[in-house]
């Protein structure tokens, strides 16, 4: 009787490559790797080793020195000769062109930088026909002051006699450079097309947002996996995709939600990351218009990150980028129930760290001054979640009496004495 074998496919496993900087000491570059690592997690691959370098700055021709290059490229070999080959080497910044040919041809691996990892995870989680578009047009835009490097095989392939130059190269002119015209050329027509669409589609986009009637809008911002699209199926009984997983959301979800005798609309958008391309932040415009045209934002921060206060840094960053900095904002810590801290040793005189704060010591610190503004929950165990709702409901009343005077609410409440409150 014929045995069928059967084989796992293997996840491809990655290298990982960053620099320790003057403005990013070796604690950031550990939280930035962490970072990396679960983008390229995300996007299906494994982290077998990490290599940081001491540096001023990036090499302008190899991103690191070429001591680690080699250093690099003998981990590589070594991996393959004991037969456990490496898929990928990954680097924490974005790389120009000239890097990616000078480390592609010294490692002989596939190279990617951060961009281009978020770019696959994003062409891997669009599903609509408008989010395909913005990341195709993305990739079309990293890919554009790149192309020399898929084409050097071709280029210059002899100097040419006259006024050409070198010996031997009559008929092998210019071939490199005409094909990557050609290609330039097909690539900016594509964009030219993908730009007239979502062009249409933001058209269509104002429709829609003008016909959803005297309602007041909330949008749900935040870092990457802080549990927006958690608190989205919890408010509005939706079923949003939901992961514990990068970029889970790319397309805006915008849901009616009714608390109390008040219908609001709150849309889940997309989260923001660290060092988040601006090629990304201008392809996704019709998805981010939600967050600009909202009344209200509601910050959802993750207080369980070790580093939770730079991804709020990195989010209002985001926001002032995107002209939304004067919005009114709640900010709502979430995932109480996975915060952790270290007691500090009673015999250790140093200072305490954030690290060594309680929760209780967490809320009395800056986030006491925000007041109503900032409240503290957990999605997944839904932790205070009642008097988030009471909190919404607060601000988003009096954006809609400010807005809206005539009464648009579904029924009135009343006050002991009979009187509409």
């Amino acid at each position: 009787m014929k045995e069928f074998i059967t084989t796992e496919a293997k996840a491809e496993t990655a290298v990982l490559v960053a620099l320790i900087t003057k403005t990013q000491d070796e604690r950031k570059t550990e939280e930035y790797l962490d970072e990396l690592a679960f983008l390229a997690e995300t996007a299906g691959a494994v982290t077998v080793k990490r290599f940081t370098q001491r540096l001023d700055g990036p090499s302008s021709v190899t991103y690191v020195g070429k001591g680690k290059l080699e250093e690099i490229r003998a981990y590589i070999e070594a991996e393959e000769e004991a037969e456990r080959e490496i898929g990928m080497v990954i680097f924490d910044d974005e790389l120009s062109a000239k890097q990616l040919r000078n480390i592609e041809r010294e490692l002989k691996v596939k190279i990617l930088d951060r961009t281009s990892l978020i770019l696959d995870i994003f062409a891997m989680r669009a599903q609509t026909a408008n989010a395909k578009t913005q990341v195709e047009l993305a990739q079309y835009r990293y890919m554009l002051p790149r192309l020399q490097r898929l084409w050097t095989h071709l280029e210059r392939q002899g100097g040419g006699s006259g006024s050409g130059g070198g010996k031997g190269s009559v008929g092998l002119r210019g071939p490199g450079e005409t094909q990557l015209e050609m290609d330039r050329r097909i690539i900016l027509n594509r964009m030219s097309l993908l730009k007239q669409r979502l062009a249409d589609i933001d058209r269509q986009k104002t429709t829609q947002r003008k016909n959803r009637g005297r309602l007041i809008r909330a949008a749900l911002v935040g870092y990457t996996n802080v549990g927006k699209s958690t608190l989205i199926n919890l408010l509005a009984k939706a079923e949003v995709f939901a992961e514990n997983k990068l970029f889970a959301t790319l397309d805006t979800t915008v849901r009616k939600v009714i608390i109390d005798n008040l219908p609001f609309l709150l849309a889940d958008t997309v989260g923001f990351i660290r060092k988040l391309p601006t090629d990304l932040v201008d392809s996704f415009k019709s998805t981010l218009d939600e967050v600009r045209e909202a009344d209200i934002l509601i910050h959802v921060v993750d207080v369980s990150h070790p580093d939770f206060t730079e991804q709020i840094e990195v989010v209002n960053k985001t926001l002032a980028d995107l002209g939304c900095s004067d919005k009114p904002v709640l900010l709502v810590f979430n995932k109480t129930d996975a915060y952790t801290w270290e007691e500090k040793d009673p015999d250790d005189l140093t200072p305490p760290t954030e690290r060594n704060r309680t929760l209780d010591d967490l809320k009395h610190t800056w986030m006491a001054r925000l007041g109503d503004d900032a409240i503290f929950i957990s999605a997944r165990e839904q932790t205070n979640i009642d008097n988030l709702k009471d909190l919404i409901y607060k601000r988003v009343r009096e954006l809609h009496v400010q807005k809206y005077p005539y009464n648009d609410f579904l029924f009135n409440n009343y006050d002991a004495e009979g009187n509409v409150e």
